[in-house]
């Protein structure tokens, strides 16, 4: 059976060979990265999956913040990476683990204004992520415009650049 557990109890060492060994150890070049910053994950809505006492799978949400061409900062919460045991990929860990950090971004109140970069089709089929409002968005580094995902009331349409969140966020 599997366990969801908060990310902060799993070992950290643990946590970033799964990062390594699902996305490459090359991972901290990628936008996604950039945009995230050098900040800390939000606790809440960090998640671990274990089965048998192995991690199999996290997921980490960030927050981040759009800063409009007119100087208006909106506050957003950026999801991924959703990393998942290569040989656990087909067994539907990381739909489980979107389910559980929506549900806790829900019950926490910040599921006004969430956003990732990842495939258009499982984001907007599953969870309801599009790119209708990211248009305008500029990243700190190269991304395909459509998969510059979004979801929420308070997502804004605006122009704008998408960076690490200010302290205190």
């Amino acid at each position: 059976m599997i366990e969801f557990l908060p990310l902060a109890s799993i070992d950290a060492p643990a946590v970033e060979a799964l990062l390594d060994h699902a996305f490459g150890t090359d991972r901290h070049l990628r936008t996604a990265y950039k945009v995230r910053g050098g900040g800390r994950a939000m606790p809440a809505l960090s998640i671990a999956a274990a089965e048998h006492g192995a991690l199999i799978g996290t997921i980490q949400c960030w927050p981040v913040t759009l800063t409009g061409d007119d100087g208006t900062a909106y506050p957003l919460v950026m999801i991924g990476p959703v990393a998942v045991e290569p040989a656990r990929q087909r067994d539907g860990v990381g739909r489980m683990l979107m389910t559980h950090a929506l549900h806790a971004a829900h019950v926490g109140g910040l599921d006004g204004a969430m956003m990732l970069i990842g495939d258009p089709e499982y984001y907007g089929r599953f969870f309801g992520f599009t790119a209708e409002r990211t248009a305008g968005w500029r990243l700190p580094g190269p991304v395909e415009r459509h998969r510059l995902l979004a979801k929420g009331e308070g997502v804004p349409a605006s122009a704008g650049t998408l960076g690490p969140a200010a302290v205190g966020i």
